[in-house]
């Protein structure tokens, strides 16, 4: 995003001819870079939580309410990547205006987000089985 805008004050102040293209682009690369963001937020457990009483509660009811958030979490993701995957669709046929790109493309990193939302949550889930499993092991 910094080469395009930097491209944007050069094209309008040095060339005196503002390219059109770039706001177009830079909404795509927001949604791509905001959405990847998200799901980074879910696999490195940083995403928006309120654990108040969570971390009040004792260690086998944390694991309860943080696999119960992980469900909801896989549902959400689900959810969200096949409507995207349909408004994608939908979108494809039409284009962007001064980019000529198929408008569907803006929902792309939606469709990829709730994918790894999706796998990022029943992956923390088998972590938190497999930690079950080795701690009544031993």
């Amino acid at each position: 995003m910094t080469v395009i805008f930097s491209w944007l004050v050069y094209g309008r102040y040095v060339l005196n001819s503002t390219p059109t293209w770039v706001e177009q682009v830079s909404l795509l690369l927001v949604v791509l870079i905001g959405f990847i963001g998200a799901a980074i937020g879910i696999h490195r457990k940083t995403h928006l939580g309120v654990s108040y009483f969570r971390d009040l509660s004792t260690p086998w009811l944390q694991i309860t309410f943080d696999i119960i958030a992980h469900i909801m979490l896989i549902i959400f993701g689900y959810v969200m990547m096949i409507y995207s995957y349909k408004l994608a669709v939908f979108k494809w046929s039409t284009q962007i205006p001064l980019i000529h790109l198929p408008e569907g493309l803006r929902a792309v990193p939606i469709m990829l987000c709730g994918g790894l939302i999706l796998l990022f949550s029943i992956g923390h889930i088998l972590n938190y089985i497999k930690d079950i499993i080795n701690n009544k092991k031993t």
